[in-house]
């Protein structure tokens, strides 16, 4: 696991407001009507896993999903007692580590299953298990079509509790995609096989962002969303069925401040030149901290509370702003994504100027800015106040 930043005042930080992440959390039981497993794989979308996490489980939610068996350690090292299953698939060696952390897996094969089922025995406890059904994405988990076999020796299987089956939608969060329909018969139709073989059916968890927000058949018994936890829409197609608050505004501070005569070019590659003499500021974030290298020259910034582009390209620690004629001193506030006065810049919009989608922003964001959390009702400040932390 990477280190946390140290507090050393830096004046780039990420701001994650919990009460957002409580609000969105509200929206989704509301909406659905079922119980949630919250996603904070990935430094919870950027956001901070531990202190996310923490907060989620404060608030009820019923589990959280994770990608990777690390992610779960971490959270049980924290204290995290609430269900946490780990959706990547099983690495063969690692199945011992599952069960002595009490973690689910995801078991996306027969051959996934017998490791686990062999690790289980050698430490005479059952492993709580997902099956993971393919049902359009081709990425882990057995073929629909090919299901009943699999499905029966988990049935069977004398160490492994078969906890939940599941499926991952790949088009949900263009409402408009005729894929989902075809996931959701796919998946009822390998569900079957619990029927059939006269066995109780294990949790059924089908929705993620997407079909949360626009396909009520895909809720069954329980949702699984991740992105919209966090206040943000998966998609420019996806419909805001839910009113969901952005968690996250990353901020800086301006730290120098020039004019540039015209004609002389600004950053590496002397892409950028102004046409007139004009006053330009640096902002010390660049793609060494995940603020994407693609932004040059497309990005913008809120500054006093108007919007100023970027300028130049982005350097690994810096990049620089062409305030025009406008007015800007050393330590003023720069808003990169959250709001400023009026105005404000979503993620999505940021994902938008970038020429890719809000998730490679969010994950994006690394362990070098430190994470501010603002204080949610019932939580200590020593949990959930201003501390940075990395995550």
């Amino acid at each position: 696991m990477e280190h946390a930043a140290i507090d050393s005042g830096r004046p780039t930080r990420i701001v994650v407001d919990l009460d957002a992440i409580a609000h969105n959390l509200a929206g989704i039981r509301a909406r659905t009507g079922v119980p949630v497993m919250a996603v904070v794989k990935a430094n919870a979308y950027g956001h901070g896993l531990v202190p996310v996490a923490r907060h989620l489980e404060a608030l009820g939610v019923d589990q959280l999903g994770v990608a990777f068996l690390e992610e779960g350690i971490a959270l049980r090292q924290a204290g995290l007692r609430v269900p946490i299953l780990v959706m990547g698939g099983i690495f063969g060696p690692q199945a011992s580590q599952f069960i002595a952390h009490g973690l689910e897996a995801t078991v996306s094969s027969l051959d996934k299953l017998r490791q686990v089922e062999a690790a289980a025995e050698a430490a005479g406890r059952k492993a709580v298990v997902h099956l993971k059904v393919d049902t359009g994405m081709e990425r882990i988990g057995v073929h629909s079509y090919s299901a009943g076999p699999f499905i029966e020796a988990a049935v069977a299987s004398r160490w492994c509790t078969v906890k939940g089956v599941y499926s991952h939608l790949a088009c949900a969060d263009d409402p408009a995609s005729p894929m989902t329909a075809l996931q959701v018969e796919r998946f009822a139709e390998a569900c079957a096989h619990f029927d059939r073989l006269d066995a109780p059916m294990p949790i059924r968890h089908l929705a993620n962002s997407g079909g949360v927000l626009h396909f009520p058949a895909t809720w069954l018994d329980m949702v699984r969303p991740g992105i919209i936890v966090y206040g943000v829409l998966p998609d420019a197609a996806s419909q805001a069925t839910i009113a969901l608050r952005p968690a996250l505004s990353l901020r800086s501070q301006v730290v120098y401040f020039k004019v540039v005569r015209a004609g002389r070019p600004v950053s590496y590659g002397a892409t950028w030149a102004p046409a007139r003499d004009t006053r330009v500021v640096t902002v010390p974030i660049g793609y060494g901290d995940g603020w994407p290298r693609a932004l040059s020259g497309r990005g913008e910034v809120l500054i006093r509370g108007v919007r100023h582009p970027a300028v130049g390209r982005i350097c690994m620690d810096q990049f620089m702003v062409d305030i025009g004629e406008g007015t800007a001193f050393n330590e003023d506030e720069v808003v990169l994504v959250g709001r400023q006065g009026e105005d404000a810049i979503r993620i999505e919009d940021v994902a938008g100027m970038a020429g890719t989608i809000p998730y490679e922003i969010l994950t994006g964001l690394n362990l070098r800015i430190p994470r501010h959390y603002l204080p949610a009702p019932g939580r200590s400040p020593g949990e959930a106040g201003g501390r940075p932390t990395g995550g």
